[in-house]
């Protein structure tokens, strides 16, 4: 069910207020441009800046716009345990497909509460878990034993791995088995995560290039890299602009480009400045999502 392009969906906003009418509307985009998977509320989608009722008011409205259409894996993680499983409760009650869980961030836990937090979790809510380790901006890093162990609890089933560290894909092969769902948080190694065993990417780059991601993934799945490396080579100027800065506020700018929802993001992050614009810019033309 989890595999292919999956966009990070973005959160748009216009004066300040959760956009719900452009929400729905980019659910049916997505859709209707192939992408595989959606994942709502997640780093993409701020959720460090919206309210608990924000949260769970867009993992509600993405859901019931996708209508069964194509699966949700709705954010729910936290440093706080019982907030994680309070997130994952409501995203079950919902209809959410999975729920991706951060390792906790801040508190620097240990590998072993680590393994406390996530069984918690699983104890606490029968919901598939896709683990999401990304310690750039967790400081934690999950190691390939430790996914190991909580890889033989029924309801983690896969995870995000953001470490831009394909050796990691085989190495979790080897501590999670095969079947473990391993699905890229890097655009721009996707390609060569999906050739070390991934299945997908959950991604930023995907919320303004969906047809474009998901026919790389799709060329992954059918082992063409061949022709995944050529998109590949269209997208790479795009996912190298959007992240000269944070990415979310680059994809958000770029989407802007297309008309597809407002260029504004919550304090304390900021709309891309002017040389950030102009490389997103050449990107997008590079790409020929723009003339």
């Amino acid at each position: 069910m989890f595999k292919g392009s999956m966009p990070a969906l973005v959160t748009p906003f216009k004066n300040g207020a959760v956009d719900l009418e452009t929400l729905r509307k980019l659910v049916d985009w997505h859709v209707d441009q192939g992408s595989h998977g959606l994942v709502p509320v997640g780093t993409t989608g701020e959720s460090p800046t919206l309210t608990h009722g924000e949260h769970e008011l867009v993992v509600s409205e993405v859901v019931k716009a996708a209508a069964g259409r194509i699966p949700v894996i709705a954010g729910a993680g936290s440093n706080n345990t019982t907030e994680a499983i309070r997130l994952m409760a409501h995203a079950k009650s919902v209809g959410a497909d999975a729920g991706l869980v951060v390792t906790p961030y801040y508190n620097k836990p240990t590998q072993a509460g680590l393994i406390a937090h996530f069984t918690a979790i699983t104890e606490a809510v029968d919901l598939p878990i896709i683990i999401y380790n990304i310690p750039p901006r967790s400081v934690i890093d999950m190691l390939p034993a430790t996914m190991g162990e909580l890889a033989k609890l029924k309801n983690i089933i896969g995870v995000k791995d953001a470490t831009g560290d394909l050796a990691r894909v085989s190495a979790q092969r080897i501590t999670c088995g095969a079947d473990f769902l391993q699905i890229s948080g890097e655009d721009a190694t996707a390609h060569g995560f999906n050739a070390q065993g991934g299945v997908g990417c959950i991604s930023v780059t995907a919320n303004v290039a969906p047809a474009l991601s998901s026919a790389l993934q799709n060329a992954c799945l059918a082992g063409d890299y061949a022709k995944a490396l050529e998109i590949q080579d269209r997208l790479m100027p795009l996912h190298q602009a959007i992240f000269a800065e944070p990415g979310l506020c680059g994809v958000k700018y770029a989407m802007s480009r297309l008309g597809l929802c407002e260029n504004e993001v919550r304090l304390p992050l900021l709309p891309v400045s002017e040389p950030t614009r102009a490389l997103i810019d050449a990107g997008l033309r590079q790409a020929g999502l723009t003339g």
